[in-house]
């Protein structure tokens, strides 16, 4: 469901990307080009800051937003999701939030109040808040970050899991082509 906030923003989606018919896109939100949108996803741009302003949420070409995800920013933050990026079944992205290029956000993992630089894995069941994740960086699955300060345990990205997320982000780019085609027999 494609829909205004009370502000009145509409979303904008490009042509060639994929909203599956049960997720809820509304308000300031900028969908790129061949981006899928799985099914039950909630992307929602709708409170304002103490001016009455809000940043968008974007989402970056070719990236995937899974079943079930939710995007959303507490008073008005920018949400921005990268390029070529993956955020897997069940994920929170509340912002004010910047994921880069090349990233892959794991199961149930939630992201707030944070930065996740190109090329970073956050697996699944991970909670960061409050820090900056430099580029090339792996995050366990089940770790919990609170502060930079909780990085200097964690160890950059290895080929294998930059191999996986890159062959997840593949195959949802095929998703979109694949569901575009089928739009058009109903």
């Amino acid at each position: 469901m494609i829909r205004k906030n009370p502000n009145g923003d509409l979303p904008v989606i490009a042509e060639s990307a994929y909203v599956d018919k049960t997720a809820i896109v509304c308000g300031k939100v900028i969908i790129e080009d061949n981006v899928f949108i799985g099914p039950y996803a909630v992307i929602r741009a709708d409170e304002v800051d103490e001016n009455g302003e809000m940043e968008p949420i974007v989402i970056g070409a070719h990236s995937n937003i899974q079943d079930g995800v939710v995007i959303h920013s507490k008073a008005g933050g920018l949400v921005r999701i990268g390029r070529h990026t993956s955020i897997a079944h069940r994920s929170i992205v509340h912002g004010p939030c910047v994921v880069g290029d090349n990233v892959f956000i794991g199961f149930n993992s939630v992201l707030f109040n944070c930065e996740v630089g190109d090329g970073s894995a956050v697996r699944h069941n991970s909670v960061v808040e409050g820090c900056k994740i430099p580029p090339g960086f792996y995050i366990p699955s089940t770790t919990t970050i609170h502060s930079d300060s909780d990085l200097s345990q964690i160890e950059q990205v290895s080929s294998h899991a930059s191999d996986f997320s890159e062959a997840v982000a593949k195959a949802n780019n095929e998703l979109v082509k694949g569901y575009k085609k089928l739009q058009n027999e109903f």
